[in-house]
């Protein structure tokens, strides 16, 4: 257990100081978006480049891999929008609830994370679940959260229709999947860049990993001085319960069950998407529900329950696959 919080304990530490120093003041709050516009168009685009250039492309679309994590997410939605769904909950919140249910935050913290635990092959099978969340997972979930506003002005399959494409841009408009692309042509091609390039796209990658945490922290404190709602813990804590142990159980046991059936998933792969989907929610969907006048304080309080209770329910699971490997061990 002392070798995984080895590597855990410094990434939530990192969490807890961008939180502390927003709340203190040190870190003005006019800073944070700027923090996030970094790390988001500069040190994780080049990151994920590197080692989308040094993946074989196959690990980067692995079709069985997408499937499966695909499966799992989908359920996970469905489940939770049958859940919450009420008179208090509407559909809109309840979209906005089952996509921190399902989209882990495998971007700002998922990859150099799993990397840390367990290796550079974990980046391939990381991609791929960040794509299938930018892609499928969060476009789903904004099309909902819009039909619901559309309906009064537009028959609900056309309103549909519009929000997925309003989504499916949003989700293009992204510099992670073009990083990705890139970092995939790269691969197949065997094309580097020059020199001087090589060692400016390093060093804003390696910037990426301490600054996206301290910017999970920032961000998760701003979310709760703009949430306009008090929410009482019935309503967020379930949902984040279900991020953190029902999401990780359901996706090794759709991979167990895809192993016996031939699907071609490897032990490693799945020891990866497990301890994805055990990751936090998504610390970014608190600005998308923002923008959709979903309740963000419910949303806000999902991602930061989740953060708070990950480092003991992640870390827990990585000691326990370690301690019973599905495969090589952790």
């Amino acid at each position: 257990m002392s070798a995984i919080l080895a590597v855990t304990l410094p990434f939530f530490a990192l969490v807890l100081c961008g939180y502390v120093a927003a709340r203190q003041g040190l870190l003005a709050e006019t800073a944070i978006p700027g923090l996030n516009g970094f790390v988001l168009f500069f040190a994780l685009p080049c990151l994920l480049f590197r080692f989308g250039m040094n993946t074989p492309v196959l690990q980067l679309l692995n079709p069985t891999v997408l499937g499966v994590y695909l499966a799992a997410a989908l359920l996970i939605v469905g489940l939770c929008i049958a859940w919450t769904l009420s008179p208090r909950v509407q559909l809109k919140d309840a979209a906005f609830g089952a996509l921190v249910a399902a989209f882990p935050n495998t971007g700002f913290m998922g990859v150099p994370l799993l990397v840390a635990l367990l290796g550079p092959a974990a980046a391939g099978p990381v991609i791929c679940t960040i794509l299938a969340d930018l892609f499928v997972t969060s476009s789903l979930c904004i099309a909902l959260a819009r039909a619901h506003d559309a309906v009064a002005g537009a028959p609900g399959r056309s309103a549909a229709r519009l929000a997925a494409a309003q989504a499916l841009r949003g989700a293009l408009s992204n510099p992670l999947p073009w990083a990705i692309a890139l970092g995939a042509l790269a691969s197949a091609t065997g094309l580097r860049p020059p020199g001087p390039l090589d060692r400016v796209i390093q060093m804003l990658a390696d910037a990426a990993s301490p600054v996206a945490l301290f910017t999970i922290g920032a961000v998760l404190w701003r979310a709760g001085q703009h949430a306009h709602s008090r929410t009482p813990p019935a309503l967020y804590l379930p949902v984040a319960a279900l991020k953190l142990l029902l999401h990780p159980a359901l996706m090794l046991g759709l991979g167990l069950a895809a192993q016996r059936l031939g699907a071609g998933l490897g032990s490693f792969e799945l020891t990866v998407l497990t301890l994805a989907a055990a990751l936090p929610s998504a610390s970014n969907v608190s600005l998308l529900a923002e923008r959709y006048g979903a309740d963000n304080g419910r949303i806000a309080r999902i991602i930061l329950a989740s953060t708070s209770l990950a480092f003991l329910s992640f870390s827990g699971l990585a000691w326990w696959l370690q301690a019973h490997p599905l495969g090589p061990a952790v």
